[in-house]
């Protein structure tokens, strides 16, 4: 356990920075899924629409420096490709 007052406080902000992370990409996750789904039921506009739903969430997840910017590109490259695919 942490002895001093400013360990117990880094205690308190690395938990609540480990959680607003994780409900990140728990988020980022869920719109990728999406996106995926409606690629996989031949949905183009279904596919483009959350295309860009999950295109802001890859974005704020790197403004908020919960991803890394090459990452992201990653993924959105990916998902594009899926998409363009059809």
């Amino acid at each position: 356990m942490a002895h001093s007052k400013s360990a117990k406080k880094r205690v308190v902000i690395a938990e609540r920075n480990r959680v607003r992370n994780q409900a990140i990409k728990s988020k980022v996750k869920t719109m990728v899924k999406k996106v995926l789904l409606a690629v996989e039921a031949n949905d183009v506009e279904a596919a483009k629409a959350a295309l860009a739903v999950a295109y802001k969430e890859l974005d704020k997840a790197v403004s908020k420096g919960v991803l890394k910017k090459q990452t992201v590109s990653r993924k959105k490259s990916r998902l594009a490709a899926k998409v363009n695919s059809l």
